[in-house]
């Protein structure tokens, strides 16, 4: 009805006329929620993972007309639900025509907009506000001030006025007011200082502002959200007390719980479908260990689990994955490209900006953590599509591994190299004694060059096994017989030792 109204309804005879009625901004959520349920739109697009645990608490709220808080660890899409609250208003609103803070036609709260009513009556000029105009937000700095919330005081206005300062009209509106019939978010908080907060508590519970030394209560229609991280209630800030007590309901955010929900959320945000001059494939299978790689990081006892892994972190992996694909493609002239298991060590500078280390971490140092954590995903990853390892090497000669373990010791090392052609790189592994016939009986390969990067990926698994030993160079991975790499250790050590001496 609204859309019509827009494009018929231009002053507040018509709006009178119109039936248009108005109703709390919390109201208005409220109807536009229940009809979304009742013809079972999807509430929240884009928002996966939180179908069962989130999603339901949020509509419970709204439902309730409650202000809310989004209470979780950095990367949780607290922000993003935020913003699409906006889609539960009316689609426009009627406002008194240049009114600085959405005035009602029918109840105007502004000295500005009664006066205009006051004087032109129902010639008041009505306009009409998208609902994506009626969300305000503030990331909470310590240097935000009541001012720039609530507001002030204008002494400029004053003069070129030439009104006192005792009078309504130079008052300065904050972005709440200027958010009025409408939401308004508050990210991150506990940064906001105490007495900054204590600013809120009006709004919160009498739905009024009061500016400086005025003797006036502005009355405020807005929808009050929040997001926090729960680690900025000691490291940064906290929320005080009473400000907590007026917040409504407190829903807990929390990481993917599944692989396949971490997948679909990766592919839904990373850059992936590039406008470049080569296409690059990335293999189910690599998917999937990329986000085991967040799941074991978030498990990792070197890494601040207080802190969180964001989600941006397998976002920001997954592209650096596909930019090592399409280097590599772009060195050897080739116009399409799957990424391999190399590509994955590459994803390393996306890990450690990421991973806030505990003690034990920063003894090991990020990078060796970062390693380490890409290792343990590949060992996981590949124990859910081949046989384990450590029972397979139970059973001796009918192992399926043995002829590749037999290949490396005889004395045959296996090097890949980051910028190897995808012929060079098919010609070794099919070198590999045992090899190819692995991926065969154990996985189906969707192309043949996902069956190359499947036994990229058994070779690397038999090492995080601790069956093959493995040198990183700069730029090239080499693979040799375990015990052999180990001897050839020693004999690095007495080398040093002799020329110590």
């Amino acid at each position: 009805m609204s859309k019509e109204l827009h494009d018929t309804v231009h002053n507040l005879g018509e709006l009178k006329k119109s039936g248009w009625e108005s109703v709390s901004v919390k109201e208005e959520i409220r109807r536009n929620l229940i009809q979304k349920i009742r013809s079972g739109e999807t509430l929240f697009p884009g928002i996966k993972g939180y179908d069962k645990s989130v999603i339901p608490q949020l509509q419970h709220a709204l439902l309730a007309k409650h202000d809310i808080i989004l209470l979780g660890l950095r990367g949780q899409a607290k922000t993003k639900i935020l913003r699409q609250l906006v889609s539960f208003l009316d689609e426009y609103m009627p406002i008194v025509e240049g009114s600085e803070i959405n005035d009602d036609p029918l109840n105007p709260v502004s000295k500005q907009a009664r006066e205009l009513i006051k004087e032109k009556g129902d010639e008041t000029p009505v306009s009409w506000v998208h609902r994506s105009q009626r969300y305000g937000e503030k990331l909470a700095t310590p240097d935000t001030a009541v001012a720039d919330l609530i507001g002030d005081i204008d002494p400029i206005k004053a003069a070129a006025e030439k009104l006192t300062l005792a009078d309504e009209n130079v008052i300065n509106f904050g972005l709440v007011p200027r958010t009025n019939r409408g939401i308004f978010a508050i990210n991150e908080l506990p940064d906001l200082q105490p007495r900054i907060q204590v600013a809120l508590l009006n709004i919160m519970q009498e739905r009024d502002i009061q500016i400086r030394g005025f003797n006036v209560r502005i009355p405020l229609d807005v929808a009050m959200v929040f997001s926090a991280n729960p680690e900025d209630y000691t490291n940064r800030g906290n929320i005080i007390t009473p400000l907590k007590d007026r917040i409504d309901s407190q829903i807990l955010t929390h990481y993917p719980r599944k692989i396949e929900v971490g997948m679909e959320i990766t592919e839904q945000e990373a850059w992936i479908d590039r406008d470049s001059e080569v296409e690059v494939r990335v293999p189910k299978l690599i998917k999937e260990l990329l986000e085991q790689v967040a799941f074991e990081a978030r498990e990792s006892e070197y890494i601040d689990q207080k802190s969180g892994v964001s989600t941006r972190m397998t976002i920001t992996a997954m592209e650096q994955l596909i930019s090592a694909a399409e280097r590599r493609a772009l060195m050897n002239g080739e116009t399409e490209t799957t990424t391999r298991i190399t590509d994955v060590f590459h994803m390393v500078p996306a890990l450690t900006g990421k991973l806030e280390l505990v003690y034990e971490g920063e003894q090991e140092g990020v990078l060796n953590v970062a390693k380490h954590i890409i290792g343990k995903a590949v060992k996981k990853t590949f124990s859910r599509h081949f046989p384990d390892p450590e029972k397979q090497k139970k059973k001796e000669k009918d192992s399926i591994y043995k002829p590749v373990l037999d290949w490396f010791t005889n004395g045959n090392e296996l090097e890949l190299t980051d910028y190897m052609s995808r012929d060079e790189y098919e010609r070794v592994l099919d070198s590999v004694d045992g090899l190819s016939k692995v991926v065969q009986d154990q996985v189906e390969a969707d192309n043949n060059d996902v069956k190359y990067v499947l036994m990229d990926f058994v070779i690397e698994a038999l090492h995080q096994n601790s069956m093959l030993g493995k040198e990183d160079l700069d730029d090239a991975r080499s693979y040799s017989d375990m015990l052999g790499s180990m001897l050839s250790s020693m004999d690095d050590l007495d080398d040093f030792e002799d020329f110590d001496q």
